[in-house]
């Protein structure tokens, strides 16, 4: 099936934009060791090491981030998340086969990345590799609101993770604000999207906390439907899909944002005359 891509920009703040994409979701069709929760958004591997792959429900939209945080480790196991797109139709599957590394990509059409405690930057050709692995940090990075990568501008706000409210968190903030806390480690949040090329094929991106990685694969069919792929492998136990919103933020986003900069850290939320509802927006999301 052929897809037409205008230009026009997912997260563009002004202007015309497109139908803003429907909510992410797991597939129901998974690996034979993960529960899916009946809203469709965590996805938890109960036993073993393996047997974890897991589908977006639906294809994904060009410059559409399949975004997961991680919510849950498991100690003793060697190994993390991995993450990429797949050109299979889950349904189609005879089986979901036991790892995405090597296994579903072996079945052809399948592109997985392999997320590290190191940091996953994948060197550009027209940079030093040394530069391209410890790159220089830009003040920018913590101030402009969106991540923009090839044709595509995404808000920044939720791409980002962030700790649980307690004595530390401002400073936990602040590390993975900086991405310096390993791209495993809890609360980390972890993102695929393909962007489409004028020649018909696509460059696939991972972000991790709010920082692209670069083209970590090139070539992909962009005319056909592409799946997002997640394995909670190994040390992963647990993931939740974060909602990204692409047009005019909502008001709700908004007065978060308002709240959370009035603020020294979120602890100082509690003392605020707002609903609880609110507060909780504020602190968790």
């Amino acid at each position: 099936m052929a897809a037409v891509f205008d230009p026009v920009e997912l997260g563009a703040p002004w202007g015309l934009v497109r139908p803003e994409p429907p909510p992410t979701r797991f597939h129901p069709v998974h690996g034979a060791n993960i529960r899916v929760d009946p809203s469709g958004t965590r996805a938890t591997r109960v036993e073993s090491f393996a047997h974890g792959v897991c589908f977006s429900r639906e294809p994904l939209a060009p410059g559409q981030v399949f975004l997961v945080e991680i919510e849950e480790k498991e100690l003793g196991w060697c190994g993390h998340l991995r993450l990429g797109l797949t050109a299979l139709d889950p349904a189609s599957l005879a089986a979901v086969p036991e790892f995405s590394l090597p296994d579903l990509v072996s079945l052809g059409h399948t592109w997985v990345f392999a997320i590290t405690r190191h940091h996953n930057r994948v060197p550009r050709e027209s940079r030093p590799e040394a530069e391209a692995v410890a790159p220089s940090r830009s003040p920018a990075l913590l101030v402009e609101p969106y991540l923009c990568i090839e044709q595509f501008r995404i808000p920044r706000d939720r791409l980002v993770g962030r700790s649980r409210p307690g004595l530390y968190s401002h400073l936990l903030d602040q590390l993975y604000e900086l991405n310096v806390l390993p791209p495993t480690a809890r609360r980390s949040r972890l993102g695929v999207l393909f962007c489409p090329r004028r020649d018909g094929t696509a460059d696939m991106h991972i972000v991790i906390n709010g920082e692209d990685m670069g083209p970590s694969a090139r070539g992909l069919p962009a005319a056909q439907p592409l799946y997002a792929v997640v394995d909670v492998f190994a040390s992963t136990k647990s993931v939740r899909l974060v909602q990204l919103e692409y047009g005019l933020p909502s008001l709700q986003t908004l007065c978060r944002l308002v709240i959370q900069r009035s603020v020294v850290h979120r602890l100082a939320i509690d003392g605020l005359h707002l609903p609880k509802g609110l507060k909780d927006f504020c602190k968790y999301e």
